[in-house]
């Protein structure tokens, strides 16, 4: 019997578009007995050919899209370009032209892949994207389809893995912030501007997807609140210790009564708690739904093979979908238009590390600010002192965010303050 040869087009050969290519090469003899197909790299859009000649054979290269789109051969095309254009544009052709499309872009997905799953519906195109969230580890398609008969309330991760570096060389080496950020540079998991994944933007665009994807309601990047870790020093990890937390940067997605809840931010979480663990350049993913309970999804969140691995999965359930002509049949599930809350109308706990002039009264007076604001205090530390200084840590209660900053502002403007150090959010055990 006759296999026959689905072909692909592969827009990139950088990081990722490298390993998707070794692994297609590496499953060759695998594949027909995998898709009941072969699966065949047929071209590569890439800028400079020249560079690519010595691993890509030189009729497959080619520097125009137009090679591809108007090639009625190709079945796949997969986008490893990275960055909202030409990949919005290149997609929403190849979509249209009746093409599958596989894709890894987080950035295009987080803002505009609503737009493009219509397409892809409206054409009866596979549109998948499982490597734009966590890298190697399955989620999303275990979301949509193994966790489908679950209404998930909380999605809550590790999504980006040069922070949780820095954190862990922080946590286990006493570094400060800018000594991690540089060795994670000197190693290549942080770029070199390190913006978009040090102050929570890479996290906030793959917490839309999940959160769109967990609650079936667009929530888009602009809907994601977003902070970073820069002003996170040694010192708050080591009242986090004493506290019986670790500090981690975490994706944080809740379904509440009046709407949903995204946020990305650094978080104070029990030692005890899975994600707590999670070290390194390692993501995962803690998912609570009514059914399953609690589950957690780890592993490599980044990287050629990795990323590779979970692109190479989404195009052989493509090449098993053409084979049995049901293709589209997973598209866009956000059925739903649930709001999407601002930050200020969310609820958290809180450590706040903070000088003040240490004289009878002043934290009678600094309780009866937060008394005043709602903002009920869980626990205080009065820890180092300097001549007429001393510095303390509180820990709050659940309240209200626009609660807690109304009292911060009154208590940063108070003469007694010296110097607000820290705040950052805690997680308690359920």
């Amino acid at each position: 019997m006759e296999v026959k040869v689905k072909k692909i087009a592969l827009l990139g050969m950088g990081t990722v578009g490298s390993g998707v290519y070794e692994i297609i090469k590496r499953q060759k003899q695998e594949l027909p007995a995998k898709t009941g197909c072969m699966l065949e790299i047929d071209k590569v859009l890439v800028r400079n050919k020249a560079k690519y000649a010595s691993v890509v054979p030189e009729e497959k290269l080619t520097n125009h899209w137009e090679d591809i789109i108007n090639d009625d051969s190709i079945d796949i095309v997969v986008e490893v370009m990275g960055g909202i254009e030409p990949a919005f544009t290149y997609i929403k052709e190849a979509l249209t032209k009746g093409k599958h499309v596989v894709t890894a872009n987080k950035d295009l997905m987080a803002t505009r892949g609503h737009e493009l799953l219509e397409v892809a519906s409206a054409h009866d195109c596979d549109l998948l994207f499982e490597a734009a969230v966590a890298g190697g580890i399955p989620i999303i398609r275990p979301m949509k389809q193994c966790l489908a008969g679950n209404n998930i309330t909380e999605v809550m991760g590790i999504i980006n893995g040069t922070t949780n570096f820095i954190l862990t060389k922080m946590t286990e080496e006493g570094m400060e912030f800018k000594e991690a950020l540089q060795i994670a540079t000197d190693l290549g998991y942080a770029e070199a501007d390190p913006t978009a994944d040090i102050e929570g933007y890479d996290a906030g665009r793959k917490l839309a997807i999940l959160a769109s994807i967990a609650f079936h309601t667009q929530v888009t990047f602009d809907d994601v609140y977003t902070e970073g870790i820069s002003k996170i020093t040694s010192k708050d990890i080591v009242y986090a210790h004493e506290l019986g937390c670790e500090i981690k940067l975490l994706g944080i997605a809740k379904l509440e009564e009046d709407g949903i809840e995204v946020k990305v931010h650094p978080t104070m979480i029990p030692k005890d708690h899975p994600l707590a663990m999670v070290k390194d350049s390692f993501n995962a993913v803690y998912i609570h739904g009514d059914a399953v309970d609690d589950a957690m999804f780890y592993g490599r969140g980044a990287g050629s093979l990795p990323t590779g691995s979970a692109i190479v999965g989404d195009i052989i359930d493509i090449a098993r979908d053409t084979q049995f002509r049901c293709t589209g049949r997973i598209g866009c599930t956000c059925y739903k238009q649930i709001p999407v809350k601002h930050m200020q109308d969310t609820h958290s706990s809180y450590y706040i590390r903070m000088k003040l002039v240490d004289r009878a009264g002043t934290l009678a007076t600094l309780a009866g600010v937060f008394g005043e604001n709602q903002v009920s205090i869980s626990k205080l530390l009065q820890t180092d002192k300097e001549g007429d200084t001393a510095e303390v840590v509180i820990v709050t209660y659940d309240v209200k965010e626009n609660q807690f900053a109304k009292a911060i502002d009154t208590i940063s403007s108070m003469p007694m303050i010296k110097e607000i150090s820290s705040v950052i959010r805690v997680v308690h055990e359920e």
